[in-house]
């Protein structure tokens, strides 16, 4: 190969690799809450309208996992670290104009979250009646008299609050539903199961994620903005990239509240550092979730008896003795949401890499699960036919599987469930000394 052509080969790779980081910076320079991560509130764009179904196909059911809505933060920590930051800055004269307006908008967040850990937001009440509103609007034969609505959720209180909101829509939008309600332990085994050999191979990688956070996050611009005097910060604050961390999950989850939706720190942030952290929560996500070799491609299974639950309960109403129409609501957590996209392999998030480097180029976690995030498989019968078609849907947006269909954006539902039954079947055998 001459030298001439070598180097339009590497140009042309290095363009394709430019114009795809572009993009992803592209989308955060136009809405910066997208880089928010898991903290993203449910999009409030319009929804692009559903392509009809083939002639003579109906809607007859609803499989769906749903995560809680907008929430406050778990973690007291990520309120109380920067805020300590900012308060020791404050008390030694060290704050800048910024800092000081920072610091007295981080009391006024705090004093909010006390009592309320983890608890579901007055917007994540919102998104789940709006999910549900649409879900009856753009499938009416699902819900019609006599249909049966069951819905199920894990045990925690945002996620049953979502439950309650989405079934109280259905409910009031017709009354003639046969709706269920359920939050037991007795079902946590596929609706958010703890899986003993997830934990060690996630662990397995801790020293490369911190590599990564090492390497990309640099908070020395934020604290800029924040500290009139920089050998102050390097003495007095011993943790600065966690502090930036903190502080950016604080500022993303503004967009849960109401009260502080319109409250914008993203200013004490430049494009690269909002990049570079969401960069690092997007390669904490595909470790701890994602098919990839650096966990033996197994983490994604630990949502194998939540797929088997997906195919069981369309089997029932598919063939079962009750052929009412309904639907099958499951409610719970981004941490199940991820993996089970990842295990069926939705929209292409089954991406296998070892290369976190590039890794942002090819699986992007702010277009999988943003709060109230929800997975609908929806099912068509025809009369006199007994081929079933299933329409994916993720976070209402059409999706795509790796299934071939002569019917897109719809599936045979048999070539799916056969997908499914096949990859399932392959779950690996995991040798924890690797």
């Amino acid at each position: 190969m001459s030298m001439k052509r070598f180097f339009a080969i590497v140009t042309i790779t290095m363009v394709g690799f430019l114009s795809l980081t572009a993009g992803v910076r592209d989308d955060f320079k136009a809405r910066p809450k997208l880089s928010a991560n898991n903290f993203q509130a449910y999009p409030d764009t319009a929804l692009p309208a559903i392509t009809a179904a083939p002639a003579g196909y109906e809607p007859f059911f609803i499989n769906h996992y749903g995560r809680h809505g907008s929430r406050w933060l778990i973690s007291e920590k990520k309120y109380t670290y920067p805020l300590q930051m900012l308060e020791m800055g404050a008390r030694n004269g060290k704050l800048t104009r910024r800092g000081e307006e920072v610091l007295q908008i981080l009391r006024e967040v705090y004093e909010g979250s006390k009592g309320r850990l983890g608890e579901l937001s007055d917007i994540g009440h919102e998104q789940h009646r709006g999910i549900a509103q649409r879900m009856y609007q753009n499938f009416p034969q699902v819900f019609q008299d006599g249909a049966t609505v069951t819905a199920r959720s894990t045990v925690v209180i945002r996620c049953i609050l979502s439950m309650q909101n989405e079934v109280d829509m259905l409910a009031s939008l017709n009354p003639r539903l046969h709706i269920t309600t359920d939050a037991s332990y007795a079902t946590m085994y596929y609706m958010n199961y703890r899986d003993s050999v997830v934990k060690p191979l996630r662990a397995s990688q801790a020293d490369l994620l911190k590599r990564c956070r090492d390497k990309w996050i640099n908070p020395k611009g934020m604290l800029k903005k924040l500290f009139n005097d920089q050998k102050f910060t390097r003495d007095s604050i011993d943790d600065s990239r966690t502090m930036m961390l903190c502080l950016m999950e604080v500022t993303g989850n503004m967009q849960s509240h109401h009260q502080f939706e319109n409250i914008n720190l993203y200013d004490l942030f430049s494009d690269d550092d909002i990049y570079s952290v969401w960069r690092y929560n997007n390669a904490y996500w595909y470790i701890n979730s994602a098919e990839t070799p650096l966990t033996q491609c197994r983490v994604d299974y630990m949502e194998a008896n939540l797929l088997r639950n997906f195919i069981e309960d369309a089997d029932r109403a598919i063939t079962g003795d009750n052929r009412t129409p309904g639907a099958s609501l499951r409610f719970g957590h981004e941490s199940v949401v991820l993996p089970l996209c990842c295990l069926m392999g939705l929209n292409g998030t089954d991406y296998r890499t070892t290369d976190l480097e590039t890794l942002d180029q090819h699986w992007q976690t702010y277009k999988i699960f943003p709060m109230a995030c929800n997975i609908q498989f929806v099912y068509f019968r025809k009369a006199g036919s007994d081929d079933i078609l299933m329409l994916p849907l993720l976070n209402e947006h059409e999706a795509t599987l790796p299934v071939t269909t002569d019917v897109a954006p719809y599936y045979h539902w048999s070539d799916v469930r056969d997908y499914f039954i096949d990859k399932l079947s392959r779950q690996p055998i995991i040798d924890l000394k690797q």
